[in-house]
């Protein structure tokens, strides 16, 4: 299966650029695709052509052919044939593994979970090996592995450091490559689930835009020129510091006011359990807020302004296109969305342009098809770490 991956590679720049365009926009006329990459008619040819016969590209029956004018003849659009491989996504959290199967352009094809019942590294790999080898005989042209995380990743390999399973420099990629016989990238979470969104998702053709995610944590991606920007805090926890309310609440897991204490779902459970006693569950507290009960009324105003807040801050100073918001925890907006909008525009200019905030319903699996989408990208296309 490895040597299915490698048939595509390596590629070089123009032709990784081709290929990226034709995955991300297609199908293409020639003369759009050369038009949108500032190349010659010749140039996109000699690009094109290894590309054709490895099997990557091909020229689509479906629909009308295209007019070629500088040719002067007709011509099929470019595509990608998506269906020649197939990659697998994982998604680990503390008590579940989320797999998917996907298709070249990330269609997921596929669903496959199971419970972890352990931490410890060798066996995590054994159970990643073990759902790959089931997802194998129903998917055969398996060309990689992408694998997110919640933490610190380090060469896209390393798992540096994981509160949520209480890893260390565990060499993810390693023990499952071992395991399976295929390429494995491994990286955060929530970068995974940006370059999902920017190439096939809310983001596709977007120069600026943003991610900001609501669960056991809060996640924060930015792109800009259509490529989204690394930095360090991604990785470590993001919205511990990130203060909403000075004035706000105080839980275990961040700062007094901070995004992490008011707009997670463990801050806000928390927030509930400290007043009353009675351990709730975030779609009881949801439910308690919609039906009127006070202090689920209280926790979750305060959690909307706090979420308005953080996205008027976010428009003020990078002026997204639009912000996704998305995790599992977004059921927060149909609850206090009204809260979110004044919030918004309170500390937003009267003139200021409206903000484009788009919420996606999402699943472990969302996520787990990011990390498949970050397999497409390194091990077929082989784009450059960031």
């Amino acid at each position: 299966m490895t040597a299915l991956a490698a048939s595509w590679l390596p590629l070089s720049s123009g032709e990784r650029a081709v290929a990226i365009e034709v995955l991300v926009h297609g199908p293409l006329s020639r003369t759009d695709l050369a038009r949108r990459l500032g190349l010659s008619a010749g140039s996109l040819t000699r690009l094109t052509k290894p590309l054709i016969e490895s099997g990557l590209l091909v020229e689509s029956a479906e629909g009308a052919t295209l007019p070629e004018v500088r040719q002067g003849r007709p011509s099929q659009p470019l595509d990608i044939v998506a269906e020649s491989r197939s990659f697998i996504g994982f998604k680990i959290t503390d008590d579940m593994v989320y797999g998917v199967v996907t298709t070249l352009r990330s269609e997921i094809v596929a669903r496959h979970d199971r419970p972890l019942d352990t931490h410890e590294p060798e066996r995590v790999a054994d159970l990643l090996a073990e759902m790959t080898g089931e997802l194998a005989r129903a998917h055969p042209s398996l060309a990689g592995i992408g694998i997110g995380v919640g933490g610190l990743v380090r060469r896209r390999a390393v798992v540096g450091e994981s509160p949520f399973l209480s890893w260390r420099d565990v060499p993810l990629a390693e023990l499952v490559e071992e395991r399976t016989g295929l390429p494995v990238v491994v990286e955060n979470d929530v970068a995974a689930l940006v370059e999902a969104e920017t190439w096939f998702g809310a983001g596709r053709g977007l120069d600026r835009f943003v991610v900001l995610t609501i669960g056991a944590g809060i996640g924060y991606g930015l792109v800009l020129g259509g490529k989204r920007v690394p930095y360090a805090e991604e990785d470590r926890g993001f919205g511990r510091h990130w203060i909403a309310d000075p004035s706000g609440p105080l839980t275990p897991e961040g700062e007094r006011g901070s995004a992490v204490s008011m707009l997670s779902i463990p801050g806000i459970r928390y927030q509930v359990q400290a007043a009353t006693g009675r351990e709730v569950t975030y779609e009881e507290i949801l439910a308690g807020a919609a039906e009127g009960d006070p202090m689920c009324v209280r926790v979750i105003g305060e959690a909307g302004r706090a979420l308005g807040t953080l996205v008027a801050q976010i428009s003020n100073f990078v002026m997204p296109r639009k912000i996704l918001l998305a995790g599992e925890g977004v059921g927060l907006m149909e609850v206090a969305g009204e809260a979110v909008d004044e919030a918004i525009r309170a500390q937003r200019h009267p003139l200021a342009a409206p903000v484009r905030l788009e919420t996606k319903v999402s699943d472990f699996h969302d996520w787990a098809r990011g990390a498949a989408v970050l397999a497409i990208q390194v091990l077929v296309l082989g784009t450059a770490e960031p």
